[in-house]
C-alpha cells in the first residue's frame, strides 16, 4: 500500500485527496484524506480520519478525531472532538467533546469536558467543567410544551 502525501501552499483547489495532506494559506472546496493538517485554510467540506486545523474556516468538518484551534466551523461531526478558542454552531460527537474557551449553539455528545466555554443547548450523558448554557433540559421541555400548546390552540380555532 502506497502512502500518498500532498502539500498545498498558498493556492486554490477544488478537490484535494490523499492519505497525508498538509494545506497552508489556501482555499479548497473539498478535502478528503486520512491525516489532514491545515493552517489558515478556507474550505467548504473537510472529511478525514484525523483533522488538525489552526486558524481555519469550514462549513462542514467530518472526522474520527478532530482538533480545531482558533477556527470557525458551521458543523463539526466526529467521534472525538477538541475545540480550542473556536466557534462551531453545531458540534456532534459520538464520544467525547473537549472545549477550551470556545462557543457553540448546540452540542450533542457522549461526554462534554469544557473550560470557560458557552453553548445555547448541550445534550450529553456527562458534562464536566465550566460551561455556560442558556437552555437546560427542563427549560427545553417547558418551551416545547408551550409551543405544542400554542399550535394545538391555533388548530382548534382554525377548524371553526
Amino acid at each position: 500500500m502506497i502512502k500518498e502525501e500532498k502539500d498545498l501552499l498558498a493556492g486554490k483547489a477544488d478537490i484535494v485527496e490523499g492519505e497525508f495532506i498538509n494545506i497552508t494559506q489556501s482555499t479548497v472546496r473539498n478535502v478528503e484524506g486520512g491525516h489532514l493538517e491545515m493552517q489558515q485554510v478556507g474550505a467548504l467540506s473537510i472529511d478525514g480520519e484525523r483533522v488538525e486545523a489552526t486558524q481555519s474556516a469550514a462549513l462542514l468538518v467530518r472526522s474520527t478525531y478532530t482538533t480545531l484551534t482558533q477556527c470557525v466551523s458551521g458543523m463539526t461531526i466526529g467521534n472525538e472532538t477538541s475545540v480550542n478558542f473556536s466557534f462551531s454552531p453545531v458540534l456532534v460527537s459520538m464520544g467525547e467533546t473537549t472545549m477550551n474557551s470556545s462557543a457553540s449553539c448546540v452540542i450533542a455528545a457522549g461526554t462534554v469536558k469544557a473550560e470557560k466555554s458557552a453553548a445555547l443547548l448541550v445534550l450529553a450523558r456527562n458534562v464536566e467543567g465550566e460551561i455556560n448554557t442558556l437552555i437546560d433540559w427542563k427549560s427545553a421541555a417547558a418551551f416545547g410544551a408551550v409551543i405544542g400548546g400554542l399550535f394545538g390552540l391555533l388548530s382548534l380555532f382554525r377548524r371553526k
